[in-house]
């Protein structure tokens, strides 16, 4: 069967900075990206139904014969199983929400215009983890990283950890080949540890979980990370981090706190930086829609920073409580930044200049190739996209 992981619209828009880049689905959580657990579940590849821009990047793959899958959702066992014997004319649902649907070429190819009379309904009883907005990321990221522990251990052995180490929770650390660890403390009594293949932990470093440390990314020496926190593949950190999420080839590599934040791909937090995730009045924390154009309530007491692509702050910046920051902005200056920069901004508390995209690539392009990445066309057309969408509407 084809697998085709779609975009609800709604969904697609709440999760935006972050969604100007990539598909719903290629947003991590836990371990994995939503798509690399349909992957792992399915034991099949998937493609993209997304916004027309990110199709050269994300392609979808039509066949005869294809099932939809909701990009926002997590899967689980009993989902898998449903999709497994989805049938034409069938539909996989929980309450209201769509989860999955089986559908011909040529009703993808007019999928405005399909009826639903006629369509069984197969109604999944257990709520699987979906995410509806960018703070779920990581509010829902203890069960998801806890799901994802499981089913990549399941029935595997761990590489030995050194004796160097301090260990609490042994049974609950799993570390893939070619990971170093020395000198740290690893406390697991609260929750999984997973240390990614290639992975260091420098002497020093405090961990406890739940955390995952994905493939090739690097905690610094005398680091403080409490969980649930994710590390995603080839980033750097140090410092304090609580409850967050790096999705890849980010660094926040120096001192400085970062707690409850979501930070995309390509990101660097200069040293010393700060978010704050509590406000002084213990109140709940606003957070900017793209979709409302206006501060919505979280319902969270703590939230941080919610940082899209390819952005970038100087040392000692000063994040507010409930901060969102778009793509490829470049942010710097004294005091605490505004709540909301919008994406390709230059400057900070002083005031803000449009960062030209032409800039934006040449930075892009030094930054892919320190990591041994190329920026190539693909790429340059997305982020031209992106800065284009952003420039007609300066509030995106």
């Amino acid at each position: 069967m084809n697998y085709i992981l779609f975009d609800e619209s709604i969904v697609r828009t709440n999760l935006l900075p972050l969604t100007f880049t990539r598909p719903v689905s290629d947003i991590r959580i836990g371990i994995l990206t939503i798509r690399e657990k349909w992957e792992k579940r399915l034991k099949s590849p998937t493609s993209s139904l997304t916004d027309s821009y990110l199709s050269a990047k994300f392609p979808i793959m039509k066949m005869e014969e294809n099932v939809l899958i909701n990009g926002s959702i997590c899967p689980n066992d009993e989902i898998i199983e449903a999709i497994k014997h989805l049938k034409p004319n069938q539909t996989v649902v929980f309450n209201d929400t769509i989860i999955a649907l089986h559908i011909t070429a040529e009703e993808l190819d007019n999928i405005g215009d399909t009826a639903s009379e006629g369509i069984e309904e197969i109604q999944i009883k257990e709520a699987p983890v979906k995410i509806n907005h960018t703070w779920e990321i990581f509010s829902k990221n203890d069960i998801s990283l806890k799901d994802d522990f499981a089913l990549l251990t399941k029935g595997r052995k761990s590489q030995k950890l050194s004796d160097t180490n301090t260990v609490l929770g042994a049974e609950n650390i799993f570390v893939e080949k070619g990971a170093k660890v020395e000198c740290a403390i690893l406390n697991a009594t609260t929750g999984p540890i997973y240390i990614g293949k290639d992975t260091e932990i420098m002497e020093g470093a405090v961990i406890r979980g739940p955390f995952a440390l994905c493939e090739g990314a690097q905690v610094k020496m005398a680091a403080k990370i409490y969980g649930p926190t994710t590390i995603g593949p080839f980033c750097r950190v140090g410092g304090e981090v609580n409850n967050s999420v790096l999705f890849g080839y980010s660094n926040k590599a120096h001192d400085g706190f970062l707690g409850h934040s979501v930070i995309g791909e390509w990101c660097n937090i200069g040293a010393d930086t700060n978010t704050s995730n509590l406000k002084n009045t213990y109140d709940n924390v606003r957070l900017w829609s793209y979709g409302k154009q206006t501060f919505i309530n979280t319902h969270l007491q703590f939230c941080g920073l919610i940082m899209g692509d390819h952005s970038k702050c100087a040392i000692n910046t000063m994040f507010n409580t409930g901060t969102v920051v778009g793509v490829s902005a470049n942010i710097f200056g004294s005091g605490f930044q505004r709540n909301f920069i919008p994406s390709f901004t230059w400057g900070g508390t002083a005031g803000h200049t449009n960062y030209t995209v032409k800039k934006a690539m040449e930075v892009a392009e030094i930054v892919f190739k320190r990591r041994r990445r190329t920026f190539d066309d693909v790429e340059r057309d997305l982020l031209t996209n992106v800065y284009n969408i952003t420039l007609k509407n300066k509030f995106l």
